[in-house]
């Protein structure tokens, strides 16, 4: 394991399967993927961004788990799901949707797929 990843962690230890569980998953399914570590978050890149891992508190503290990431995808398009805790577009057709995730069975193909499309949208970005 990355010590970098370790130290992000290192406030909520407990959280860290679920970023490993998202990693491997980006991985396996995004071709070319790097990984940054930052002090706010861990990024995804090929070679722009397209997720993010953070704590970012997309919901109220008494909605949020106790352990959690937030996993950020940029598409050309708003997810409509109520998966989705808050959905911004800063751009025209760039679309940033924050994903609360809490367990790792939310680390499954409907967020993968979103992730590949999110990475297929930045690789086509100029």
């Amino acid at each position: 394991m990355n010590p970098d990843v370790l130290f992000f962690f290192d406030k909520d230890p407990a959280a860290l399967p679920l970023y490993e569980a998202f990693e491997a998953g980006v991985l396996a399914e995004v071709e070319n993927a790097s990984i940054r570590v930052g002090k706010t978050q861990i990024t995804f890149t090929n070679p722009r961004v397209f997720a993010a891992v953070s704590f970012l508190p997309v919901r109220k503290k008494a909605r949020r788990p106790e352990h959690c990431i937030t996993v950020t995808l940029g598409l050309n398009r708003r997810l409509d799901t109520p998966r989705v805790d808050a959905a911004t577009e800063p751009y025209p057709g760039r679309w940033t949707h924050h994903l609360l995730i809490a367990s790792p069975e939310e680390i499954d193909g409907e967020l993968m797929e979103w992730t590949r499309e999110a990475a297929a949208f930045a690789a086509a970005k100029r």
